[in-house]
C-alpha cells in the first residue's frame, strides 16, 4: 500500500505543471552550469599548465650565471585546478593562482579570477554547487509545501486513514514518491555532468578522484533528504498550504541568504586579520633580527663568522674550506623563512577561526554544513589554498638553499664574477603540486561533516515519530 501511494505521489508530481516547469528550468541551469564549469576548468587547467611549463623552461634555460643572481631571478608556482573544482568553484574565484618564488621574499598568490574580471563576478557565479545548494531546495519546497495541507483542505487524508493506513505510513509514502520525482531531475543531470568531466580529463580516473566524486553525491543526497523530509514535516504540521509555504520560504531565505552572511561577518569581527601591509611589516621587522646576507656590517653576520672560524680552526674567512658568503645567505634564508612560516601559520589559524564560526553554525543550518563539505571535496576551500601556498613556499625555500649551497661550495669568498654552468639549475626538479587526499580534506571540516550527518540522522529517525505525534486533521 505504501508503494502504491508513493507511486501515486510520483504520478501527481509528474502531472504537476509547476513541478515540471521548475524541474525543466533547474535541469537546464544545472546543465548550463556543468558545461560552463567544464569549459572553464579545461581552459584554466591548460593555461596554468602552459604557464608552469614556460616558467620552468625559462628558469632552466638561463645561461651561466652567479647562483645568487639565479636565486633572485626566481621562478613561479601556478596552482593547478582540482578535478572536481568545476562542481564547486568555492574560494578559487577569490584566491590567487600564481606565486612568484624568489630569494629572501615570500610573496603572496596573485591573479585571482576576481582581479582579472569585471565587478559582476562579485555577485556570484552559476555553478553546479549553486544550483544544488540554492535552487534544488527551492524546487523541493515548491514541490512539497502542500503535500499534507492540500490533503487536509480537501479532506482526502481522512479517506487515506480510513483505508487502514497510519499517518506515519502516509508520510513515508509521500517521502518515497517525492524522492523518486526529484531523482528524475537530479540524477540524469549529475551523471551527464560527471561524464563531461571524465571526457574533459581524457577518461582519466584514480581512487581519490572516484572517492571524492562518490562522497560529493552522497553529501548532496543527505542535504536533499534534509530539505525533503523537513518540508514534508512542516507541511504535515500546518493546517493551510499558504502558511506552510511562507514558513518554508522564510526558512530557505534565513538558511541560504541571511545566516551565511551573518556568521561570516561575526567570524570576521571576532577574529580580525591583519592587512597585507601589516603582515609584510610584521614579517620584515621580525626577519630584521636575523642575519642579513646583503649587509657585511651586520652584527649577527660577524657572530656567525666568528663561530664558523672557530669550527674550522682557521683565522680568516679566506682560509675556510667553504665560501662563507653562501653560508651567510643560507642562514639568513633559514631565519626569514622560519619567521614567515610562523606568521603565516598565525594568519591561517585566524582564517580557520573565522570560518569555524560558520562551520559550527552548520549544526543549526545544514546549508552551511554542505557548503563547507562541498568545497572540501571539490578542493576549493581555504584549507586546500593554504596547502598549495605551503607547498610553493617549501619549493621556494628548497630552491634558494640549493643555490646558496652552490655559492658556498662552488665559488670562492667574495667571488662575484664567476658564472656557473646552467646544468646546475637545469637539473633542479620543476615545481609540481600534489593535491592532498580526500580524507585530509574532510578532516579539516569534521564539524560540517558531523552537522550534515546529524541533521540527516535526526530527520531519518524522528521524521515519522514527529508527524505521528503532532499531526492534526
Amino acid at each position: 500500500m505504501i508503494k502504491t501511494l508513493a507511486q501515486k505521489e510520483l504520478v501527481s508530481a509528474r502531472r504537476d505543471k509547476r513541478f515540471m516547469l521548475l524541474g525543466a528550468i533547474t535541469v537546464l541551469l544545472l546543465m548550463v552550469a556543468a558545461v560552463s564549469g567544464v569549459v572553464s576548468y579545461n581552459q584554466l587547467s591548460t593555461e596554468r599548465a602552459v604557464a608552469q611549463h614556460a616558467a620552468d623552461h625559462n628558469f632552466k634555460s638561463q645561461p651561466a650565471r652567479h647562483p645568487h643572481r639565479m636565486a633572485h631571478y626566481g621562478s613561479y608556482a601556478f596552482r593547478p585546478k582540482s578535478s572536481l573544482s568545476f562542481f564547486d568553484f568555492g574560494l578559487d574565484t577569490y584566491t590567487g593562482t600564481m606565486v612568484y618564488l624568489e630569494a629572501h621574499q615570500q610573496n603572496s598568490a596573485n591573479f585571482s579570477a576576481v582581479q582579472q574580471s569585471g565587478g559582476l563576478l562579485r555577485f556570484g557565479e552559476m555553478t553546479v554547487a549553486f544550483v544544488l545548494q540554492w535552487l534544488i531546495p527551492l524546487l523541493i519546497i515548491f514541490l512539497t509545501f502542500n503535500t499534507f495541507t492540500q490533503e487536509k483542505e480537501q479532506e482526502t487524508v481522512k479517506v487515506l486513514l480510513s483505508q487502514g493506513l497510519t499517518i506515519a505510513q502516509i508520510a513515508q509514502a509521500k517521502l518515497q514518491g517525492y524522492a523518486w520525482a526529484l531523482a528524475l531531475i537530479i540524477v540524469p543531470a549529475l551523471l551527464a555532468a560527471s561524464l563531461f568531466l571524465l571526457l574533459a580529463n581524457g577518461l582519466s580516473i584514480d581512487a581519490d578522484f572516484l572517492l571524492r566524486l562518490l562522497l560529493f553525491f552522497a553529501a548532496y543526497l543527505v542535504y536533499f533528504f534534509i530539505f525533503l523530509a523537513g518540508s514534508i514535516l512542516i507541511s504535515a504540521l500546518n493546517q493551510h498550504s499558504r502558511s506552510a509555504l511562507l514558513l518554508l520560504l522564510g526558512i530557505w531565505i534565513t538558511a541560504c541568504v541571511i545566516m551565511p552572511k551573518v556568521t561570516a561577518n561575526w567570524g570576521s569581527l571576532l577574529y580580525q586579520t591583519p592587512t597585507k601591509a601589516e603582515m609584510d611589516a610584521t614579517v620584515h621587522h621580525a626577519a630584521s633580527h636575523g642575519i642579513n646576507g646583503h649587509n657585511p656590517q651586520d652584527k649577527r653576520t660577524a657572530e656567525f663568522t666568528k663561530t664558523l672560524l672557530a669550527k674550522y680552526h682557521v683565522d680568516s674567512v679566506s682560509q675556510l674550506p667553504v665560501n662563507i658568503d653562501g653560508l651567510v645567505m643560507a642562514e639568513g634564508e633559514a631565519y626569514s623563512s622560519k619567521v614567515y612560516a610562523r606568521e603565516f601559520d598565525k594568519l591561517a589559524d585566524t582564517y580557520h577561526r573565522q570560518s569555524s564560526v560558520s562551520e559550527w553554525a552548520g549544526l543549526l543550518n545544514p546549508y552551511l554544513a554542505i557548503r563547507y563539505v562541498s568545497m572540501a571535496l571539490a578542493g576549493t576551500d581555504a584549507a586546500h589554498y593554504v596547502h598549495f601556498l605551503k607547498a610553493a613556499e617549501a619549493y621556494r625555500y628548497g630552491l634558494a638553499q640549493h643555490l646558496n649551497q652552490l655559492q658556498a661550495t662552488q665559488l670562492h669568498y667574495h667571488d662575484k664574477e664567476t658564472r656557473l654552468d646552467n646544468s646546475h639549475w637545469k637539473s633542479y626538479p620543476a615545481f609540481t603540486y600534489q593535491e592532498p587526499s580526500v580524507m585530509w580534506a574532510l578532516s579539516r571540516h569534521w564539524v560540517s561533516v558531523a552537522a550534515l550527518l546529524l541533521w540527516g540522522g535526526l530527520l531519518y529517525f524522528f521524521f515519522t515519530q514527529l508527524i505521528t505525534r503532532y499531526f492534526t486533521l
